[in-house]
């Protein structure tokens, strides 16, 4: 059987595919875990509007570090989503710092509220 040549970027590509598919990488993206808390669903939201607001204005990430005062790398976990890494007050601050206030909001789910809405009427 011939050994296939690679060429030197497709040597690289598959470099870079070994290296995120090893389990102890730590690098990329993350996601959401299975069966999320509502914390951990804000949180991740909060990055993605970040993350989304940096695509959208074709900005660096270093040019996002320096608007929210963060360094490069902790700005790259952020937008990653390693929201073990934040608190959401600590997002919302940041977040701040790229959108208008009137553009922040909280998106409570309905269960949510149902359950506010019956602990205030038993005590009402």
């Amino acid at each position: 059987m011939k050994k296939k040549h690679l060429s030197p970027a497709e040597e690289e590509f598959k470099k870079y595919l070994e290296k995120i598919e090893d389990s102890s990488y730590q690098g990329g993206a993350y996601d959401l875990p299975e069966n999320p808390t509502v914390l951990e669903k804000m949180k991740y939201d909060a990055c993605q509007s970040i993350l989304g607001y940096k695509l959208t204005n074709k900005l660096t990430t270093q040019h996002i570090a320096e608007r929210i005062g963060l360094s490069k790398a902790e700005t790259e976990e952020l937008l990653f989503c390693h929201i073990e890494k934040f608190t959401l007050d600590r997002l919302v601050d940041y977040a701040s710092k790229l959108f208008a206030s009137s553009q922040i909001s909280i998106n409570i789910p309905e269960a949510i509220t149902e359950k506010l809405r019956k602990l205030s009427s038993t005590h009402a």
